[in-house]
C-alpha cells in the first residue's frame, strides 16, 4: 500500500506526514511537492519524495506512478485552485489511484459567504464526476484555530478584539487533529469513502474568544463589536490592502450566518480517538 500526500512543504502537509509516519512505515509514504528540496527533511525520515507540480499537468500522473491512495491538500492559490485540482484528480484517475481524499471546507455545500467556499464546491463537483474505480473522501475541514494566532497577538498588544461576527459561533480545529484525521482515513485498513464534516468538539464566539485570550494571558481584551461597514472602514485605515480586508470582513460575516460552526460536532474526535485540542491549549502555546 502506498500513499501520498500533496502540499508536503506547506503547513498541513508538515502534520500530514508527522501523522501519518505514526501510523506506518515510511516506505509506504510518497510526499508530492513542487520543489522536492524543500522537502529535504521528509526524505531524511525515509519518505520519497516526488515533484509535483500543479502547473505541469502533463507530469502529474507519471509522479502517482503506484500510488493506491492519495490525499489532495487544497492548495493555496485562490483563483487557480479549480483548475489545479482538476489536473490532479485527472492524474489520479490515469495513474490508476484507487482512493482519493481531498481537504475541502466544513459544510461547503451550504457556505455562500465565506470566500473559500466555492472552489471547494468546484472541486467537489469534480469529485462527484470521476469514475467509479475511485473511492472519494471530502474531508471537510472546519476553520483552523491557527487562522486566529495572529489575531490573539494582537489582541493581547492592543487590549481590542474587533469584530463583525455578531453572535456567530466558529468551531475551529487544530491542524494537527485535523491531519490526524486525514492519516485515519486513509490508513484505514478499508478507506471509507464519504463526506467528513470536521470540527472542533466545543464552538466560541469572538467574544468568548476575548474572554479567552483575558483568561490565558493575564490582559484584560475587550470585544469591539462595529458593522462590518465599519470593520472594513477601521481595517482599510490601518493599511491592510483592499483584498484582506474583503476577506477578513466577509469572515466575519459568515461566522454570523453560521457558516463556521458545526451544529453536531464528533466526527473528528471519533477519527482521532480523543477530544480535539481545546482552544485554550492553543492559545496557551501562542502565548507563553
Amino acid at each position: 500500500m502506498t500513499i501520498a500526500f500533496t502540499g508536503a512543504t506547506g503547513q498541513f502537509g508538515a502534520h500530514v506526514a508527522e501523522a501519518l509516519l505514526a501510523r506506518t512505515d515510511a516506505s509506504n509514504l510518497v510526499a508530492l511537492a513542487r520543489d522536492p528540496q524543500k522537502a529535504a527533511d521528509l526524505a531524511e525520515k525515509g519518505i520519497e519524495v516526488r515533484a509535483f507540480d500543479y502547473d505541469q499537468p502533463d507530469t502529474l500522473a507519471d509522479a502517482l506512478a503506484g500510488v493506491d491512495r492519495l490525499l489532495l491538500i487544497s492548495g493555496n492559490a485562490i483563483g487557480q485552485r479549480v483548475p489545479q485540482h482538476k489536473a490532479v484528480i485527472d492524474a489520479a484517475e490515469a495513474a490508476g489511484v484507487g482512493f482519493l481524499a481531498y481537504t475541502s471546507f466544513l459544510h461547503t455545500d451550504t457556505a455562500e459567504i465565506i470566500a473559500v467556499a466555492p472552489e471547494h464546491q468546484e472541486t467537489e463537483k469534480l469529485l462527484a464526476d470521476t469514475s467509479d474505480s475511485l473511492g472519494v473522501a471530502l474531508l471537510r475541514n472546519g476553520w483552523y484555530t491557527e487562522n486566529y494566532k495572529d489575531t490573539v497577538t494582537q489582541a493581547v498588544a492592543t487590549g481590542t478584539l474587533l469584530s463583525s461576527a455578531g453572535d456567530g459561533r466558529v468551531s475551529t480545529a487544530t491542524r494537527a487533529d485535523l491531519a490526524a484525521a486525514a492519516a485515519t482515513v486513509l490508513t484505514a485498513e478499508h478507506p471509507a469513502p464519504g463526506t467528513y464534516e470536521l470540527a472542533g468538539d466545543s464552538s466560541f464566539t469572538l467574544g468568548e474568544l476575548a474572554a479567552a485570550i483575558t483568561e490565558v494571558s493575564g490582559t484584560r481584551v475587550e470585544l469591539s463589536e462595529v458593522t462590518g461597514e465599519q470593520h472594513a472602514a477601521i481595517l482599510t485605515e490601518a493599511g491592510l490592502p483592499e483584498g484582506l480586508v474583503g476577506f477578513l470582513v466577509s469572515t466575519d460575516a459568515a461566522i454570523a450566518a453560521g457558516e463556521l460552526e458545526d451544529p453536531a460536532p464528533g466526527t473528528l474526535s471519533e477519527l482521532i480517538g480523543r477530544p480535539t485540542t481545546p482552544l485554550a491549549d492553543s492559545l496557551a502555546d501562542w502565548l507563553k
